[in-house]
């Protein structure tokens, strides 16, 4: 799936959830989403443009397309459909700590140790975030999207936990 087919995919599926204006997608994106997707405002208002053209999404009221709210169509939900079970090209990992800690000899110890404990401390306070949504999404008993929601909270939570295991066996590699 090209990487505008991703873009369509994330606003489309975000406007399921409920109507919303381009700025409110985009936070809405970043603070729900961006937990594992990132799109940024030049990639949201070409593609709202766009999925308007061709009716997939509609304007609700009058104003440019930063200030209106958008609503997905019908037309907009088969697209979604269609989308979401497009076959996908998954992207390799890009992780700025891994890639330090793989040239580590020229950092040193103290240096990847620093790198790990910021891992650590950085995995702690995902789990304590996750923990917070997973309360808010457990009492949301009648929204009809909050199984899936904790799907996606569920693998969030355990790479989390990966990280923390991770990084306590690199600590140890470092010490021996």
């Amino acid at each position: 799936m090209k990487r505008t087919s991703q873009t369509q995919l994330a606003v489309l599926g975000a406007l399921s959830v409920e109507p919303m204006s381009g700025y409110a997608l985009r936070q809405a994106i970043r603070e729900t989403l961006g937990h594992f997707w990132s799109e940024s405002f030049g990639q949201i208002y070409p593609a709202l443009a766009d999925l308007e053209s061709k009716g997939l999404v509609r304007r609700l009221g009058q104003g440019q397309t930063s200030g209106s709210r958008f609503e997905i169509t019908d037309t907009g939900l088969v697209q979604l459909k269609t989308l979401l079970v497009e076959p996908f090209d998954s992207s390799p990992p890009r992780n700025a700590t891994l890639l330090r800690l793989f040239f580590g000899r020229h950092l040193g110890d103290d240096g990847c140790r620093r790198l790990l404990l910021d891992a650590r401390a950085d995995a702690e306070r995902q789990l304590a975030n996750y923990a917070y949504i997973r309360a808010e999404l457990e009492a949301a008993t009648d929204d009809p999207d909050a199984k899936y929601f904790l799907i996606t909270l569920a693998a969030g939570e355990a790479s989390g936990a990966a990280v923390l295991a991770w990084t306590d066996e690199a600590l140890g590699i470092l010490d021996r």
